[in-house]
């Protein structure tokens, strides 16, 4: 296994919500393992072991983007980001955004769609609600757990 493939395994499990992942090729074997900060965890030996550096404590920003949530009563109906990727507000440059300000949407509603290495995923409401702000533009880079829109429950 080169170093290029391990370099993918590791972008892989900082993109998703994988804790661990141990490949075997042949007599060699690579485990990449990504703990939190304060619970620090034992290994098995293997030959060859790489950690997924933990999630940066400042994330890096983009133009327009909001990477902080609002610190007021509405923080705790803001959705997040789930992975890393590019927002997309509808399926196709032609068709209407998913949601705008205002739309009313019920639980498993589509939200957005996420790109993350080359797969669109589709991001559902959790819970029905009404939304009131987008904090991204359409074909934005996204970090992981930055706001995407403030939902208000119904």
């Amino acid at each position: 296994m080169d170093i290029s493939e391990i370099r993918k395994l590791i972008r892989l499990v900082q993109s998703s919500d994988v804790t661990e992942i141990e490949v075997t090729e042949g007599e060699s074997t690579v485990r990449i393992s990504r703990q939190s900060m304060a619970a620090p965890a034992m290994a098995a030996p293997t030959q060859q072991m790489f950690a997924a550096p933990a999630a940066p404590t400042v994330a890096p920003t983009f133009p327009g983007a909001i990477t902080e949530a609002p610190a007021d009563e509405e923080s705790e109906h803001v959705f997040k980001s789930p992975m890393v990727g590019t927002f997309y507000a509808a399926s196709s440059p032609d068709d209407a955004p998913f949601v705008s300000v205002g739309t009313v949407v019920k639980a498993g509603d589509v939200l957005c769609i996420v790109e993350a290495m080359k797969l669109m995923n589709e991001i559902e409401a959790e819970y029905d609600g009404v939304v009131e702000k987008v904090f991204v533009k359409n074909a934005q880079p996204l970090e992981y757990g930055q706001p995407i829109f403030i939902i208000t429950p119904a």
